[in-house]
């Protein structure tokens, strides 16, 4: 299906930088609550028909010619071959890097793209895209539809990303899905902090087997199949489109 051709205006968020300045008027904090809600059901109806995704992190610098851009392309690659749907943050760097692995193998490439007065526009391997103005709307749909997190070398985003998924699966508002660390050189550090964590017993030593870390293409789709597919016994159905919400069987990605 042709790509969503949402108008991309990189412009600061007025709303959001004015929501966490403190208490507005009633009507403002309404008005606000309102548009997020929008934001939502917008998403919510863009991804009904996605299938099992895997969301794919990682940095939006990295070049192509860059060791972790082709990491990245190989990663989407595999786990497109697995059948999953690739879904990223849809910008460029390790994100395009994902989506266009996806592309080459034939398979379904989505982005969840954050509306930044810089570094971040939907990159060129997308199927479906939705451009959003709010992070934490974008971060909830990003861990909605996906049955596994791939957490590449990336900055405060993508620490941002990583942690949150960690910390619904260890309070167990989510289900335990299989988060992959790839990058043994780049993330050896945190590693070790997080290791230095439970040895403190600020988190237990168990949560240490939350996520793995490794350099191996093939030992994170052993990873997921083992904890995903047959973990789960992942077997999907395609919902179908309603024509009251006027929906169109071109919604689904094929």
């Amino acid at each position: 299906m042709s790509a969503n051709n949402e108008k991309f205006t990189p412009l600061i968020n007025p709303d959001e930088e004015s929501f966490f300045a403190g208490p507005q008027s009633r009507f403002k904090e309404f008005w606000f609550s309102l548009k997020v809600l929008f934001e939502f059901i917008k998403g919510f109806r863009a991804m009904h028909f996605l299938g099992p995704c895997v969301t794919v992190f990682g940095s939006a610098r990295f070049k192509e010619d860059h060791e972790y851009y082709k990491l990245g392309v190989e990663v989407g690659e595999t786990v497109s071959k697995m059948g999953f749907t690739v879904m990223t943050g849809g910008g460029p760097g390790i994100m395009e890097a994902a989506n266009r692995g996806a592309k080459q193998a034939g398979g379904k490439s989505v982005g969840c793209n954050i509306v930044l007065p810089f570094e971040q526009k939907p990159n060129p391997y997308l199927d479906k895209w939705m451009n959003f103005r709010y992070f934490f709307v974008r971060k909830v749909l990003l861990s909605k539809y996906s049955y596994a997190f791939i957490v590449l070398p990336g900055g405060f985003g993508t620490m941002d990303e990583l942690f949150e998924a960690l910390t619904l699966i260890q309070t167990r508002k989510i289900k335990r899905f299989p988060v992959v660390l790839m990058g043994k050189e780049y993330y050896r550090e945190l590693y070790d902090h997080i290791r230095l964590m439970a040895d403190y017993g600020t988190i237990d030593k168990e949560d240490m087997d939350l996520f793995l870390l490794t350099d191996s293409v093939l030992e994170m789709q052993d990873h997921i199949r083992k904890y995903a597919v047959e973990g789960f016994g992942l077997k999907y159905k395609h919902p179908k489109p309603s024509v009251l919400l006027g929906e169109k069987a071109q919604a689904i990605v094929d």
